[in-house]
């Protein structure tokens, strides 16, 4: 099979890189070339919510090089995406259309759990040793410019992720004038740095045993190079991590940054990144740093050659997406029984009429993740559980998620009681495009269906067969040896919204078993 050139150009806090890969079935993903330019972005962005236009001319000019290398290369595809630095300014769409029109570029800003979501698969594709990892206590740490990402895998299941905005571009910039006034420089990071930590702890870490801290981030590689010297190893004992940290506190971060190669324009970031990594040692108790290398651009890599299936991966992401809701779910003590009878009903009846709501696989998703987030509510206000659901998931991370999808996933719970608002009145305070709020719309439609077959909570349903006949009604037969008076009553209240949407009349019929 031929191979496919495909170009990520990333634009981030303090650099922006470019990498050339060649795609193949039989070859898989191998880097070819990588063009790297220090620009720190979030300097301006983190201080005052804009990027200068000295910056952005820089930028223009740095796209523009990029384009014209990947033409060398006869790159095929590319995928152009920013994270924090241009996420967090405020006149980002001003920005973005004056890149696009200078460059011929399209920015992807990406969510930050869309940012870490990819950056996992960079992991997979790095190492085939993620998947034996993550079946152990871990805690991937992703330490950026803006933020640290922290996500907790158990048996192979993604627990919880969070994100903890003092990266080591911001850490720096809020302590600039203290750096210049105090030998005590280290402490003070620890200082801002324990409050998020600790509360992170008894949040989110209680009991749990973290066997492995999988550092992500531009620093672990030159550490481990400058503590193994010439042997290859992608572990660092905490013993010889806090070896490390002494000396480095002990020579100063310059003559250290000079030993460990690394350039001066990149050094004043090197102690605020070893000060994070260090506390979570602490915090975490992990006795191994496992390095297993990560670029955002080999995740956008990864992430092509899946969804062009080129490439089958190992480890199955879109659960971690599920996991992470299911997670979200418990911490607001759902019902989990009702949930379960829910999704199942729920996924018979999307897949029985896909030719019906014209919805695909990532649509598929989403309903799955708003059976499981319907009810998160009721642990905030009974009788305004389905406004409070969605206060709760627009104000929660979920892994995987673009803010659009999860708002598409919030406004469906929302809609699951009570009316659901026009496109134009939505409009005013959404993001959502009109193919968008259809999306919303169907899933509603499904959602409230699914959720009348177990109105009584009690799971009276043991199993159902749905058939659309005719295009006019669609008969959901289900098998159980209980009454289902209150869901018959309750369904015909739901179905009718159900056959607004789609024209086809919802019917349900009982099978009694004995």
């Amino acid at each position: 099979m031929a191979c496919t050139m495909f170009a990520a150009i990333d634009v981030g806090s303090y650099e922006v890189n470019l990498k050339i890969y060649e795609l193949s079935a039989r070859k898989g993903i191998r880097a070819v070339n990588h063009v790297r330019h220090r620009m720190e972005l979030g300097k301006d962005a983190y201080a005052t919510g804009r990027i200068g236009t000295e910056l952005v001319d820089e930028l223009c000019r740095v796209l523009q090089d990029f384009q014209r290398i990947m033409k060398e290369f006869g790159v095929e595809e590319y995928r152009a995406c920013a994270t924090s630095a241009i996420r967090e300014t405020r006149n980002n769409l001003v920005l973005l259309d004056r890149i696009y029109l200078k460059t011929g570029v399209r920015l992807e800003v990406l969510s930050n759990s869309e940012q870490r979501f990819i950056g996992y698969k960079s992991i997979a594709f790095n190492s085939e040793r993620f998947q034996e990892i993550i079946e152990k206590g871990t805690a991937i740490v992703d330490v950026g410019g803006g933020s640290i990402q922290l996500s907790l895998y158990d048996k192979d299941n993604l627990v919880t992720t969070q994100n903890i905005r003092l990266g080591t571009l911001r850490l720096r910039e809020r302590l600039a004038d203290v750096a210049e006034r105090t030998v005590r420089y280290a402490a003070v990071i620890e200082e801002l740095l324990n409050n998020e930590m600790r509360t992170y702890r008894r949040l989110y870490l209680k009991e749990r045993n973290i066997r492995y801290l999988l550092l992500v981030g531009n620093y672990i590689q030159y550490i481990n190079k400058y503590i193994h010297r010439d042997r290859e190893v992608n572990q660092i004992t905490k013993e010889e991590f806090i070896t490390f940290y002494d000396e480095f506190i002990q020579k100063g971060q310059t003559a250290m940054a000079s030993e460990l190669g690394i350039s001066t324009e990149n050094s004043s970031l090197l102690l605020p990144t070893l000060v994070i990594y260090k506390r979570l040692l602490e915090e975490t108790g992990a006795e191994n740093v496992v390095i297993l290398g990560m670029d955002l651009g080999d995740g956008l890599a990864f992430d092509f050659a899946e969804r062009k299936k080129i490439l089958r991966p190992q480890h199955n992401f879109e659960n971690d997406i599920i996991e992470a809701a299911r997670n979200i779910a418990k911490r607001y003590h759902t019902n989990r029984s009702h949930t379960m009878t829910m999704e199942k009903n729920a996924l018979v009846i999307y897949d029985k009429t896909k030719s019906i709501h014209g919805l695909g696989k990532r649509e598929r998703l989403l309903l799955r993740i708003a059976v499981l987030l319907h009810d998160c509510g009721k642990y905030i206000n009974m009788a305004q559980s389905s406004e409070c659901s969605y206060n709760i998931i627009m104000a929660t991370e979920i892994i995987g998620l673009s803010h659009a999808e999860r708002e598409i996933v919030a406004n469906v719970v929302r809609f699951n009681s009570g009316n659901i608002l026009p496109f134009e009145e939505l409009a005013i305070s959404s993001i959502l495009e009109r193919s968008e709020y259809m999306t919303v719309v169907k899933l509603t439609a499904i959602l409230r269906v699914a959720n009348a077959l177990d109105r009584s909570h009690k799971q009276k349903i043991k199993d159902i067969h749905v058939n659309v006949k005719d295009n006019h009604t669609m008969q959901i037969l289900v098998d159980t040896t209980e009454d289902l008076t209150l869901e018959q009553a309750l369904f015909m209240e739901k179905s009718g919204f159900f056959e607004d949407v789609f024209s086809i009349r919802p019917i349900l019929k009982a099978k009694k078993l004995h």
